[in-house]
């Protein structure tokens, strides 16, 4: 779940996200399936500090930051390579969500890494 602050109001909002990558630990990639209009993903652009909560673990301070286009599609190659039969089902789902067919680098897919931040 990610913890994030309105960039409007200021309050505290709560996203449940799927965790689509691990590129190393302590980092987390999560995508947005509506795109740049959903909320959580306008809320942590216009503050990255967040708070990532996952399992039984306590919540741990992180920083959002969009993935590079190189970035993307190397997560988006390697969720297919993963995952062909999800895939397969997902990939209509986004195209009709977002609007737009998916491109072979997924850049119409937008991805933030959640990189916590090292206990002090």
């Amino acid at each position: 779940m990610l913890e994030h602050t309105g960039r409007k109001t200021g309050t505290r909002r709560y996203a449940v996200l799927e965790i689509i990558h691990c590129p190393q630990p302590g980092t987390y990639v999560v995508a947005s399936g509506f795109g740049t209009r959903a909320h959580w993903f306008r809320n942590v652009r216009a503050n990255p500090k967040v708070r990532v909560h996952t399992g039984a673990h306590r919540p741990a301070e992180a920083t959002a930051r969009l993935l590079t286009s190189e970035e993307n599609a190397a997560v988006l190659a390697a969720y297919q390579r993963s995952h062909p039969r999800a895939w397969a089902t997902l990939r209509p789902v986004l195209e009709t969500t977002l609007g737009t067919r998916m491109d072979k680098d997924g850049t119409c897919l937008p991805m933030i890494a959640l990189d916590i931040t090292p206990h002090r």
